[in-house]
C-alpha cells in the first residue's frame, strides 16, 4: 500500500515539475532563464499570461522539493523502483524536468529535486545576496530590491504594488496584514536549511557557492545552511552591546532583569534589525530555533555533517544553553 501511495506522488510530482519548468514548451514557465529565478505567472480569461516578476519567497520554495534515495531504500521498494526505473527509460520529456534521477551522488544516492544544480546555483546567487534576501538574521520574504525598484502591476486602471515592507504593512490590504513583504519568517527559512542540507547530502563538498553574494568566499551548501541557522539564532542572542534583536527598541525586555532573559517566540521578525513582530507565542514554529541551536551546537566545529541525510523532522530539543526560554515548544 505504501509503494502504491509514494509511486503516485512521485508520478504527481514529475507532472509539477513539467509544469513549472516546461523545457521547449511555448507557454510560459515559472522560471525565467534571464534573472534565473522562479516567478509567479497570472493567467488571463483571454488566454494571456503575464509574468509577476516580483522577488518574493515564492521563487525559492522550489528548493523544498528535494529528497534524497538511497540505494537501501530502493532496494526496499522493488515496485517503486521498477515504476522509477520505467519513467527514466520512457519518458524523457518529464525526467528533463527533474534533476539527477539517474547520476548517483555522493554514496550512490540519487536526487529527486526540480531544481537542477544549475539553477540551484543561480538561485542562491539572489538568495545570499545581503542586498535581496539574505539579511543578518535570515532570509527575508521579499527580496530588499523592490525598496528601491516596487513591482507596480495595472489591473483595470487601478495601480497595484508590492514594496520591500520588512515589518508591518504599510497599508490597509488585507485588512492592514499583509505581512510578507519582507519580514523573517522561521518556517520557511527552516525549510531552506534543510533543503540545503539534503542538496549538499547528495552534491558533496565539491559544489561551493559564493556567500556572501559578491564577498568572494565560498562555502559548501552545508556551510551555507550553518550560516542561516546562525543569522537565525543571532536574533535571540545578546550583541556586543549588551541587547537582544529580537526585543528591539523596548527598554524594559532589554534592560529589566526579570524580563530581559525571558525570551519570547514572535510571528515573524523585523527583515532588516531582527525585532520580534506580531504575536508573541508562535512556539509551534519559531520554536524551531531550539532545533537550529542543537544542531548548531551537535556540528559546529566538525570537519563533517552527518553521514545520513538530514531528517525532516526534529525529535528533540537538547542542548539549549545560550538562552533560556519561555514556554518551550516539544517538538
Amino acid at each position: 500500500m505504501y509503494e502504491d501511495i509514494a509511486t503516485k506522488f512521485f508520478e504527481h510530482y514529475l507532472y509539477i515539475a513539467d509544469a513549472m519548468n516546461h523545457i521547449g514548451e511555448l507557454e510560459a514557465s515559472l522560471w525565467n532563464e534571464e534573472d534565473g529565478f522562479y516567478y509567479d505567472v497570472l493567467h488571463l480569461p483571454d488566454d494571456r499570461q503575464i509574468e509577476m516578476k516580483v522577488r518574493s519567497m515564492v521563487g525559492l520554495i522550489p528548493l523544498f522539493a528535494v529528497e534524497i534515495l538511497d540505494p537501501e531504500t530502493l532496494q526496499q521498494l522493488p515496485n517503486f523502483k521498477k515504476r522509477l526505473e520505467w519513467f527514466i527509460q520512457h519518458r524523457p520529456d518529464l525526467r528533463r524536468n527533474v534533476a539527477c534521477m539517474e547520476t548517483r551522488g555522493m554514496g550512490a544516492t540519487r536526487l529527486l529535486a526540480i531544481v537542477s544544480r544549475d539553477k540551484l546555483r543561480r538561485i542562491l546567487q539572489k538568495m545570499l545576496d545581503e542586498s535581496e534576501f539574505f539579511g543578518d538574521y535570515g532570509i527575508r520574504a521579499v527580496s530588499r530590491y523592490h525598496a528601491e525598484h516596487p513591482y507596480i502591476f495595472d489591473a483595470n486602471g487601478m495601480e497595484c504594488r508590492v514594496d520591500y515592507e520588512p515589518a508591518e504593512s504599510s497599508s490597509g490590504l488585507f485588512g492592514g496584514n499583509s505581512n510578507w513583504r519582507g519580514p523573517v519568517w522561521f518556517p520557511v527559512n527552516f525549510l531552506l536549511i534543510e533543503s540545503l542540507q539534503k542538496f549538499h547530502h547528495y552534491l558533496g563538498d565539491d559544489f561551493k557557492v559564493e556567500c556572501p553574494t559578491g564577498s568572494g568566499q565560498l562555502l559548501t551548501l552545508w556551510e551555507v545552511a550553518s550560516e542561516l541557522s546562525q543569522r537565525l539564532t543571532r536574533i535571540f542572542l545578546k550583541n556586543p552591546a549588551g541587547q537582544r534583536p529580537v526585543y528591539g527598541g523596548t527598554e524594559q525586555f532589554q534592560t529589566d532583569p526579570h524580563w530581559r532573559d525571558l525570551i519570547l517566540f514572535y510571528e515573524y521578525f523585523h527583515g532588516d534589525n531582527g525585532a520580534g513582530i506580531g504575536a508573541s507565542h508562535q512556539t509551534g514554529w519559531t520554536g524551531l530555533v531550539a532545533k537550529l541551536i542543537q544542531q548548531l551546537g551537535e556540528y559546529e566545529g566538525q570537519d563533517q555533517p552527518p553521514e545520513s541525510a538530514p531528517e525532516s523532522a526534529p525529535d528533540s530539543v537538547a542542548a539549549i544553553a545560550p538562552i533560556t526560554l519561555l514556554n518551550l515548544p516539544v517538538l
